[in-house]
């Protein structure tokens, strides 16, 4: 399939699927989106919650250009947190796209080196990218994930319902839930009712939420 990248709203880049007229971002701002769902909604809502926990164990469904991932250790830096990063993907982006992403740029306080470093480093090896961040990229479809009480926090970024429906059905998100510890988090930019209704069918405490620019509602989901 032919790709693209192209440039979002709010000036970061992402790469475009044109047969499936589907990105790896919103086009109406690849950081804004990430920010807002990931960090915002997701990261810093777990941890208010949880205020005295200096380590996080994060799972992301769908590694793609390794934005939320730096994002994350960004903030991991900054706020002096100890975060275990699982990112799972099925199809790695090539070298050659993420060599013409501009993350370091537009993101305040990207090091140049940590970004390279966690894109460089191989799969399916747990590495550690800085003192506060330790990253394991693992090559392989969401529906083999077999963790158990694992992580504090899910980021699920997986391609849209529109392109992928098999990624945001029942199945996906029990193994989710499993995955998740007790009071664990899920939060994604998705705001279908089926996928509320297939989060809420295993167990989830799921609430709408604003959603990042140009989408009007997210999903927060909580394991009961």
């Amino acid at each position: 399939m032919k790709r693209e990248i192209i440039t979002t709203s709010d000036g970061s880049k992402t790469i475009r699927i044109e047969d499936w007229n589907e990105s790896y971002h919103s086009k109406h701002g690849a950081l804004n989106e990430a920010v807002h769902v990931f960090i915002n909604t997701g990261l810093e809502f777990f941890l208010e919650k949880n205020i005295n926990k200096k380590a996080v164990n994060i799972l992301e469904i769908g590694f793609g250009t390794g934005l939320n991932a730096i994002l994350t250790l960004n903030y991991a830096k900054t706020n002096n947190i100890l975060v275990e990063y699982d990112g799972v993907e099925a199809y790695p982006v090539k070298q050659e796209e993420i060599d013409v992403l501009n993350y370091v740029d537009v993101i305040e306080g990207t090091n140049a080196s940590d970004f390279d470093k966690m894109h460089n480093t191989d799969w399916n090896t747990p590495i550690e990218i800085t003192s506060t961040f330790k990253l394991n990229k693992r090559e392989h479809k969401f529906e083999d994930i077999n963790d158990k009480d694992k992580f504090d926090l899910v980021y699920f970024d997986a391609f849209g319902a529109r392109v992928q429906p098999e990624l945001w059905e029942e199945n996906i998100f029990k193994i989710m839930y499993e995955a998740l510890k007790p009071n664990g988090v899920l939060v994604t930019y998705s705001a279908k009712g089926s996928v509320r209704r297939a989060m809420q069918s295993v167990g989830f405490l799921v609430e709408r939420l604003p959603g990042p620019p140009g989408k009007r509602e997210m999903l927060r989901a909580i394991k009961q």
